[in-house]
């Protein structure tokens, strides 16, 4: 019985707490939902009041339409304030202290506001001239400073707008040589590779003709035996792959090339005999 009582007990506080939970989440949503609510609300009776100002400011004539005017433009320059702050504040930080400057130069607005709407009440016109040159200095004062702070911010905007572009532009330029680099990176060796076969062939070629011209004329009479010199020579510069030698012959593989060219230039050499005196 005891364990079925103390079961009973925490299941009575279980519901009691998620009671309670429920209970709290409720409010705070009708809280919410009634913020929000007057928070349109407010939105739509400012909208209405504009549009009656702006009306009246076209309409009516002499310090009626004035007041209309000064308190028309002073609900546009806040309101134009306080949506470019608001919209930017997430992207720089350093503009929550002008938002919070500009709620407070919105708090004496809406006294100037107040004391404007009272004075479109006033039956008397030689009060209500008095009144409105201080009034409407007070406006342009107010005006002035939330202008300023909002051109101020669009200028940072645009300034912090233009230098990213910059760093953006320098570095798709980099990118861009980046993936150029392989042009000068793999070309330029091919080239010189090229180049440096190309003068190689060029200078081996000469020395064989060089070569050749002199074997022919130090022989002198023995045509044969340059010929074979110039053979011998271009055996020993003659490449595997340089594309000129061709294939290599059988003494060549055995490695009897130089005793078959020395035999032959001992057979052309002449006999020196008793009949040469």
């Amino acid at each position: 019985m005891e364990i079925l009582g103390v079961l009973l007990g925490v299941a009575l506080l279980l519901g009691l707490g998620v009671v309670v939970l429920v209970v709290i989440g409720l409010v705070k949503a009708a809280r919410a939902v009634g913020e929000k609510v007057e928070r349109q609300e407010a939105k739509a009776r400012r909208a209405v009041e504009n549009v009656t100002l702006k009306a009246k400011s076209y309409t009516q004539t002499g310090p009626q339409g004035q007041i209309s005017a000064v308190r028309l433009g002073l609900r546009t320059s806040l309101d134009g304030t306080r949506r470019v702050l608001e919209g930017a504040v997430g992207q720089d930080g350093q503009l929550g202290e002008a938002l919070a400057l500009l709620g407070r130069l919105d708090a004496h607005a809406a006294e100037l506001d107040g004391e404007l709407r009272m004075l479109e009440r006033e039956p008397d016109a030689g009060r209500v001239a008095a009144k409105l040159p201080e009034l409407r200095e007070r406006a342009e004062r107010i005006t002035h400073s939330a202008e300023t702070m909002r051109w101020a911010a669009q200028d940072r905007m645009h300034r912090f707008a233009a230098d990213e572009l910059g760093r953006l532009s320098r570095e798709c330029e980099d990118e861009a040589g980046a993936l150029r680099h392989w042009d000068t990176v793999s070309g330029a060796p091919g080239a010189g590779t090229a180049a440096g076969a190309s003068g190689t062939g060029t200078a081996a070629r000469a020395s064989g003709t060089a070569s050749a011209a002199g074997d022919s004329a130090g022989a002198g009479g023995g045509a044969g035996g340059g010929a074979g010199a110039a053979r011998e020579a271009a055996g020993a510069r003659r490449g595997l792959t340089d594309g000129r030698g061709g294939r290599p012959s059988a003494e060549e593989l055995l490695g009897l090339a130089d005793p078959v060219a020395k035999l032959a230039q001992r057979l052309r050499k002449p006999t020196t005999g008793p009949s040469a005196g």
